[in-house]
C-alpha cells in the first residue's frame, strides 16, 4: 500500500522500532506541516493510507472528495479533525484507538512539570540568569497547598497521585459519575463548582473537548481564583471560555497560568497574548510528545494498518462504512 504519514516535525517515526510493522509498503512521511487543500490533494493523490499525528492536519470532506485513492485514515485518539460524515459517505475507513483503558504518563509528567516550574517561576528565573541577572523573585512550594483536578479520568487520576505524594491536599471537580469515583478512591471532592474555583492553589483541567465541555471553564470561574492560583490547562484551549484566560491573568485572578494548548496550532505568532505574560509558562503542546509515548501510540496505528491490509480492519470509529467501503 501506498502510505503518507503527515506532520512527523522531527522525522522521529522511522527510528521507533515498532516503524517496521510497515516493512514491504510504500511510505512517504512529511515533515513539515501543510493545510492548504490544494498542496495537502497534491501530497496526497495517490494515497492510500493516511496515517495523522493526532490533531495536527484538519481532514475536511472536502479534502476527502478530491483524494479517490484514500481507503484508511489511521490514527489513535480523538478526532473532531476528521469529517467522519463524508468519510463514511465516501468509502474511507477511519480506525483510532480510543485507549479507554491507558492513561498518557507522558501528559501527566508534562502538567506536573509545569506545575512545578510554574510555581517556581523555573523558566522566568533561567531567563533572567542568562541576561546577567540573579534571583528575580520568590516562587511557591506545592506542600500542604489544595490542588484542584477538574474531570477525574485517566490523566486526571494519574495527576491526583503526583499531587498527593507531594503532600498536596487533593480535591476534585467532575460529573457525577466521576465524583462517585474519586470518592471512592478516596479522593474529596469540592461542594460545588463555585467553591472548588474559590479554594483551590492549583487547578489542572482534564477533560475531553466534546460540546458539553466547550467553554465550561467560564470568566466568572476564573474571577473566583485566588490571586496566587495557578490554572494548568494541559488538555485542550477550547475547555476555557474564548480570551476569558487572557483577560483573567491581566485582572490578576488567577494570578499565574501554564499551558500546552492553543485555540488555534501551531502558534507561530511570537505577540500571542500568552507568550507576551511574564505570569505564564507556555509549551508548545508537547504533552504526548515523548518517543516512549510514540512508540505506545504508534504501535496501536501501525497495527491498525497491518488489521486492514489482513481485511479485518480494528478499531473502526465508522462501522458503516464497512458496507460500502472502497
Amino acid at each position: 500500500m501506498k502510505i503518507s504519514i503527515l506532520d512527523d516535525y522531527h522525522d522521529t517515526l522511522h527510528t521507533l522500532p515498532c516503524f517496521q510493522k510497515l516493512t514491504g509498503h510504500d511510505i512517504t512521511v512529511w515533515n513539515d506541516h501543510v493545510q492548504d487543500e490544494d498542496a495537502l490533494v497534491e501530497r496526497l493523490k495517490d494515497t492510500e493510507t493516511l496515517v495523522l499525528i493526532r490533531e495536527r492536519t484538519k481532514i475536511r470532506g472536502s479534502l476527502l472528495e478530491r483524494l479517490p485513492n484514500l481507503r484508511l485514515i489511521s490514527q489513535r485518539s480523538v478526532y473532531p479533525h476528521i469529517d467522519i460524515e463524508a468519510c463514511t459517505r465516501l468509502g474511507i475507513i477511519v480506525s483510532s484507538n480510543m485507549h479507554a483503558d491507558t492513561p498518557s504518563y507522558a501528559a501527566a509528567e508534562l502538567t506536573w512539570g509545569l506545575i512545578l516550574a510554574a510555581m517556581r517561576q523555573i523558566p522566568q528565573q533561567m531567563s533572567a540568569l542568562r541576561a546577567g541577572k540573579w534571583q528575580i523573585g520568590v516562587g511557591n512550594t506545592l506542600r500542604g497547598k489544595t490542588l484542584g483536578i477538574y474531570g477525574y479520568g485517566r490523566i486526571g487520576k494519574v495527576v491526583a497521585g503526583y499531587g498527593k505524594a507531594f503532600n498536596m491536599n487533593v480535591v476534585i471537580w467532575a460529573r457525577a459519575a466521576s465524583l462517585a469515583q474519586a470518592q471512592a478512591d478516596g479522593y474529596a471532592v469540592a461542594s460545588s463548582k463555585e467553591n472548588f474555583f474559590a479554594t483551590c492553589d492549583v487547578i489542572s483541567l482534564h477533560m475531553r473537548l466534546h460540546e458539553a465541555t466547550r467553554g465550561i471553564v467560564t470568566a466568572a470561574d476564573l474571577a473566583r481564583m485566588k490571586s496566587t492560583a495557578l490554572i494548568v490547562n494541559t488538555s485542550r484551549a477550547q475547555l476555557i471560555e474564548t480570551h476569558a484566560l487572557e483577560h483573567a491573568l491581566q485582572t490578576g485572578h488567577p494570578g499565574m497560568a501554564a499551558v500546552d494548548v492553543y485555540e488555534a496550532e501551531p502558534v507561530l505568532d511570537i505577540t500571542h497574548p500568552l507568550l507576551k505574560m511574564e505570569n505564564v509558562v507556555c509549551t508548545p503542546h508537547i504533552g504526548y510528545v515523548s518517543r516512549d509515548e510514540y512508540e505506545i501510540q504508534f504501535t496501536d496505528i501501525f497495527d491498525q494498518i497491518v488489521a486492514y491490509a489482513g481485511g479485518h480492519p480494528s478499531n473502526v470509529v465508522n462501522p458503516d462504512v464497512l458496507r460500502n467501503k472502497r
